[in-house]
């Protein structure tokens, strides 16, 4: 939660990720979870970063590239996102995955929390 507090700018939500995010939060705390996460979103919070038709064969080309990984759908969206904005920070707690890959446009992320 610090990270949330801490955070400059806007915090952006890939769109993909909004499933697992709902998915985890009913699971392990309930319902409420989600409602507050939903209700989190717009002024100072969280903002949904959209895919753009562009961005699925780059999403493509990193799941064939890390297939033995294997990467996934949900954080390939997350790197073209990320490789898209041009940003440099990306908060995960799959800090395995996102160590492995290397983006375009940097040399790697700078993975939060760190």
């Amino acid at each position: 939660m610090r990270l949330l507090r801490q955070a400059e700018g806007p915090l952006l939500v890939p769109s993909p990720v909004m499933g697992e995010v709902g998915y985890l939060l009913e699971s392990r705390v309930g319902p409420q979870a989600e409602v507050t996460f939903l209700r989190s979103f717009g002024r100072n919070g969280f903002h949904v970063a959209e895919l753009a038709d562009e961005d699925i064969p780059r999403m493509a080309e990193l799941v064939e590239r890390y297939i033995d990984l294997p990467l996934g759908l949900v954080d390939a969206a997350v790197i073209t996102i990320a490789e898209r904005l041009g940003l440099r920070e990306v908060a995960t707690t799959d800090q395995r995955h996102f160590r492995v890959v290397r983006p375009r446009h940097v040399e790697a992320f700078t993975l939060l929390p760190g």
